[in-house]
């Protein structure tokens, strides 16, 4: 039995953002990355047209909820092959004075991390994509050896045994990518995920650190990798990157999401956890139940039922606003008071930072 979250107050805020008439978000609006500035907040959305085909749409809020801008056409669109079939599922930091801007993108057969810069919000130059590009088979060779993964990471990454593709094509997916909003001890940092666990990268200076050859050495030894697994029921079959971490006095407070299967098919929560703020990866503590879960008619019914999918978050005062995709179909708003979701994680710390 899943246990439900009476510890805290979280308010559900309803829908922000729904699809429309225009061609490009027709389908559904859902995932957005946001950043919040001088009292605004920047909604970078995964747009989808009839299709199944996604874009990247923008819109302005005054305050946390307000609507204020929307664009009707996308912002970012595919214009490279390995994006020919969308962009999807953005999350933005910035860093110095740089804006960092990632998604999935998608050519019909792989799913994999990229990233697009800008200086202003408006220009996005896209640097392509920054995680692992290796088939399901050098996955395997590469990680075998040390026999240290769990069973489920090869499973999950067979893509269901899918066979009408061309295999030849086939990558491992990696998706949900983040990065952390500063340096750490001068380097960048980044989470993605390659299921069913969340894997942190750690100690590169620049993008052009992520070679081959860097990407060989580190899945040799994912498991010194893996940041998060599940181990509640509500994230037992598996998770995935939500907001880019928050720092806080306690330390990189983190939304993530969680994934189990019910009689209804799989249920999408909102779950948390908090990093070390100086090394990231050592867990300091999780909430043993989700934050929020879907109960509310926009996030249990949609394009696909039972899902508040977390992935893009700001503070107003002392209130944390998450937005989220709900039903892969329409983005709306969770809150919750942020020293109380923190005193609630500190009350669950880890008893070790072995992960």
């Amino acid at each position: 039995m899943l246990k439900v979250n009476s510890q805290l107050k979280v308010s559900k805020l309803g829908i922000i953002l729904d699809k429309t008439d225009l061609e490009f978000e027709n389908a559904g609006v859902l995932n957005p990355a946001c950043i919040a500035e001088g009292g605004k907040v920047h909604v970078f959305y995964r747009a989808v047209k009839q299709g199944n085909y996604s874009t990247i749409g923008y819109a302005r809020l005054d305050g946390p909820t307000e609507v204020e801008i929307r664009m009707d056409k996308p912002l970012i669109e595919a214009d490279a092959d390995y994006e020919s079939h969308g962009i999807e599922d953005p999350r933005i930091v910035k860093i110095d004075d740089l804006y960092y801007l990632t998604y999935t993108a998608y050519d019909g057969i792989n799913a994999l991390g990229c990233l697009a810069v800008s200086k202003d919000l408006k220009h996005f130059d896209k640097k392509g994509v920054i995680v692992p590009k290796v088939s399901y088979d050098t996955f395997v060779d590469l990680t075998k050896p040390k026999g240290l993964l769990k069973n489920k990471y090869y499973r999950f990454n067979q893509h269901e045994n899918v066979h009408e593709k061309d295999r030849s094509k086939m990558l491992i997916w990696d998706k949900n990518v983040m990065f952390f909003p500063r340096r750490i001890n001068g380097d960048l940092a980044f989470i993605h995920r390659i299921k069913p666990g969340i894997q942190i990268v750690t100690g590169i200076r620049e993008i052009d650190d992520l070679t081959p050859e860097f990407w060989e050495t580190y899945l040799k030894n994912l498991d010194e990798h893996i940041l998060l697994e599940g181990k509640f029921p509500h994230e037992r079959n598996y998770i995935g990157g939500g907001c880019p971490p928050i720092e806080t006095e306690h330390g990189w407070l983190m939304i993530y999401h969680g994934v189990h299967e019910s009689l209804n098919g799989y249920v999408y929560c909102a779950c948390v956890t908090l990093l070390d703020l100086e090394d990231p990866r050592k867990e300091i503590a999780r909430l043993p139940y989700g934050l929020f879960q879907p109960d509310q008619d926009w996030e249990l019914t949609g394009y696909v039922h039972n899902v508040c999918f977390p992935s893009g978050a700001a503070i107003f005062g002392d209130t944390l606003y998450i937005y989220y995709g709900a039903a892969d179909e329409r983005i709306a708003c969770a809150s919750v008071n942020t020293e109380d979701l923190l005193n609630e994680l500190l009350h669950n710390k880890i008893q070790t930072h072995e992960n």
